[in-house]
């Protein structure tokens, strides 16, 4: 048995499951290993230096599979933004047949990516922001709540209420995003309406993620309190890892005059990215969400997305039906 929805068959996937974009994670290497397992992997588009790089990316990722794989592209705000147009025209260009996007002001891309024929799915936070996504005619919405890792907005409202309403509220398909990373997410996601889910975290704690081992225990050995949100003062929070780094942007975000500068040095995002390479999760900073509390082992991609189709299958098929029992007759 398999479970079937409108995610994968929109998307061509075996399971309903999603590798959101992460800034230099999101290499061939992950997205093709996400992809073979019977998922979605994704290309993040911007930890590619240039969109010739970029295409560069994509056509080794179809050496490594021949399962769909998408892109992401975020939009944030930038003094020198990256030249988004040219990322987008090599996604079109090299044929790629769905795009995660995320961020501010995406409008012109997904038109871009529309006229295309190409599926776009936008992340968003918010009820509001995913009534205007929809407006814009994205395809699927993915509904990130306030325990994802990285941007998780300035509502602070988490995944249980956002997707429920999203069931009310949307007239276009959603999946679930931030916190999931097992079985019991993906059945509870469906249950609310969803019609899959994405991952992120989850997936950087596994065999073929290109970061380093020592990261990966740390993941292991990190429970659900072990992440804390940075950049309040700034209206641009994130959810990064809680080590030393981040306890001191904490610290200094504290005082009442605090500027952007005061924390500039810790967060750059050159040392966070050494995190992933040299293995000292305590350099820098790094992106990761509260499903570090269910994280217990460094599967390969292919072991944990049948797990979770596995597991989510046996609650659905065999708890909950167990749950539904015929009336009493007084």
């Amino acid at each position: 048995m398999a479970i079937k929805t409108k995610l994968t068959e929109l998307l061509g996937i075996e399971y309903p499951i999603v590798q959101g974009g992460m800034q230099y994670v999101g290499t061939a290497e992950m997205a093709s290993a996400v992809s073979n397992a019977g998922g979605l992997g994704i290309l993040t588009a911007l930890t590619q230096p240039t969109p010739d790089a970029l295409r560069a990316e994509i056509r080794r990722c179809r050496t490594m599979t021949n399962k769909p794989f998408g892109v992401n592209l975020t939009f944030l705000p930038a003094i020198t933004p990256p030249p988004y147009e040219e990322y987008t025209k090599a996604i079109i260009e090299e044929g790629i047949k769905a795009v995660e996007t995320a961020g501010n002001n995406p409008g012109k891309y997904i038109k871009m990516f529309k006229e295309a024929g190409i599926v776009v799915l936008h992340k968003c936070t918010s009820i509001r922001h995913a009534l205007s996504a929809q407006r814009l005619g994205v395809d699927v919405i993915s509904m990130d709540g306030f325990e994802c890792a990285g941007h998780p907005g300035e509502d602070d409202i988490g995944g249980l209420i956002l997707l429920a309403k999203s069931a009310k509220t949307l007239s276009i398909p959603y999946i679930a995003s931030g916190g999931f990373g097992d079985g019991r997410g993906l059945a509870a996601a469906l249950a609310l309406g969803a019609e899959g889910i994405n991952m992120g975290t989850r997936f950087m704690c596994t065999v073929e993620a290109p970061i380093h081992q020592n990261v990966k225990e740390a993941m292991v050995k990190a429970d659900e309190r072990s992440t804390t949100l940075v950049f309040r003062p700034f209206r641009n929070t994130s959810r990064i890892f809680k080590n030393s780094v981040a306890r001191e942007v904490n610290t200094r975000e504290r005082k009442t005059d605090v500027k952007f500068e005061d924390v500039r040095e810790l967060v750059a995002g050159a040392r966070g990215r050494q995190v992933y390479t040299t293995g000292d999760p305590e350099y820098g900073v790094w992106t990761a969400g509260q499903i570090l509390g269910l994280i217990d082992d460094i599967p390969t991609c292919k072991d944990l997305v049948a797990r979770i189709g596995a597991d989510a299958e046996a609650i659905i098929t065999k708890r909950l039906t167990s749950l539904v029992q015929p009336s009493s007759k007084l």
